[in-house]
This record gives structure tokens, sequence and C-alpha cells, in this order.
């Protein structure tokens, strides 16, 4: 179970302590967890949200989204941050890009995209609280944290060193999709709106890949994050324009 508990202890600010150091294999095959911390988490929100079902409904949203970004620590943030900066500054080069992202300082594009991030979540939030269908705050997560395998499945990783590296290196590359597939079959119990948010999903998946191998030749840490950041985002505000 070892490659659970890493991948509970890289998403998550659970306290979670491994025995000793994994084996680079233990670290790869950790994404085959990635989705099932993704569902812990929405299991979480919605639990939460029914004890604050007696709150103001701002309120409510507010201290959702608080839960929502402090499980993870804000890391997904931390690389959406460091991706908006790197894109504008980086001027199309490849290398000027990743430098970007490795500096650890947020320029002015970085905090308007976080802010405008959290807004849309926050109204998206509001509006699905309004209609009373908070249980899809169990598919969203869970969702995005599916896509972070199929990226590193399918994208060159691009910086050398870090724990991404390992991921993309040592990834199980025959069981891997068959994982996310009994996962994508587990949602659509959820009926239309998973299907919808699958779809939106697949696109914005499309669509940020497409940017990632235009700039970079592949992914980073970094753009990964920000991929699964966008993914909730817009998967958020589609359900709650459509329900």
């Amino acid at each position: 179970m070892t490659p659970w508990w890493i991948a509970l202890q890289f998403l998550t600010r659970l306290p979670v302590q491994l025995s000793g150091m994994p084996s680079p294999e233990q670290i790869g095959r950790s994404l085959l967890f990635y989705p099932l911390v993704g569902l812990l988490i929405g299991v979480g929100l919605f639990i939460a949200q029914y004890f604050l079902a007696t709150t103001p409904l701002l309120l409510q949203a507010a201290l959702l989204l608080a839960l929502w970004v402090g499980i993870s620590g804000g890391l997904h943030l931390d690389g959406l941050a460091d991706s908006a900066d790197a894109w504008v500054g980086g001027f199309a080069d490849k290398q000027r890009t990743l430098d970007i992202m490795k500096d650890p300082r947020s320029g002015p594009i970085a905090v308007v995209v976080l802010v405008l991030v959290l807004l849309l979540k926050f109204t998206a939030l509001v509006a699905l609280l309004e209609h009373q269908s908070a249980w899809l705050l169990i598919l969203v997560p869970w969702l995005a944290r599916g896509l972070l395998p199929l990226l590193f499945l399918t994208t060159p990783y691009v910086r050398s060193g870090g724990l991404g590296q390992v991921l993309a290196e040592y990834l199980p590359r025959d069981q891997l999709p068959w994982v996310l597939a009994v996962h994508a079959l587990a949602m659509l119990l959820f009926g239309l709106p998973a299907v919808l948010a699958l779809v939106v999903a697949g696109a914005v998946f499309i669509y940020l890949r497409r940017l990632m191998l235009r700039r970079l030749g592949g992914t980073t840490g970094d753009t990964a994050g920000a991929l699964l950041e966008l993914v909730e985002c817009w998967v958020l505000l589609v359900l709650a324009c459509v329900l």
C-alpha cells in the first residue's frame, strides 16, 4: 500500500508519514491512486457541506472553497501561478518559460489569474449550492486528479530531476489506462452531469496539452498543477450554468 500513501501524502496535507524512503517504482505506481485521492477529497467536501448546510449560502461556499484549497496545501494553485507568470513572461521561448517557472516569486499576472480562478470557483459553488447539487462536489476533484496520470502517460516530461521526472519514468504504463477507464466508468454513475463534466474536462485537457507541447515540448509539475486547477474551474462553471 506504499504507493497509496505516497499519493495521499503528495496530493493532500493529511498527516501521512511514510516508514522510509520510497523507491522510484513505488513513486511511479502512486499515479494509480491519484483518482482515488481525488474521490476522497470530493467525499470530504460533500460531508463538510452536509454539516455546513444551515450556514448562509455565501459563507458556506467560501468555507468549502477554503477547505478545498487547504486540503491540498495550495499545491496546484502554486503551479497555476508559476505557469501564468511563465506563459506571459516567457515570450514563446521554451527556456525562458522554464526559467520563470523555477522562480519562487509571483508576479502580477500570477496574482490576477489566481484571483480570477478562485472567484470563478466561488461563484460556481454558490450556484451549485443554490440548485442543491452539492453531490457534484464529489465528482469535480475526482475527475481533475484523474487527468494528472493521463497527462504524465501521454505527454513528455521536460524538466530533469525532481518528483515529476520519477513519475514520468516509472509510471505503470500497462495498468494505468485500465485504472483510469474504471474510474471514468464509475463517474458515469452520476448521470448526465458526469457525461458533461467528462466532455468539458477532455476538451480542456486536449487544449492545454496542445499549448504545453507547442511551448515546452511537454509538461512540468507546474503545468500539471495548472491543468488540474483549470479543469476544476471549467467543469464547475459549466455544471453551474446548465443545472
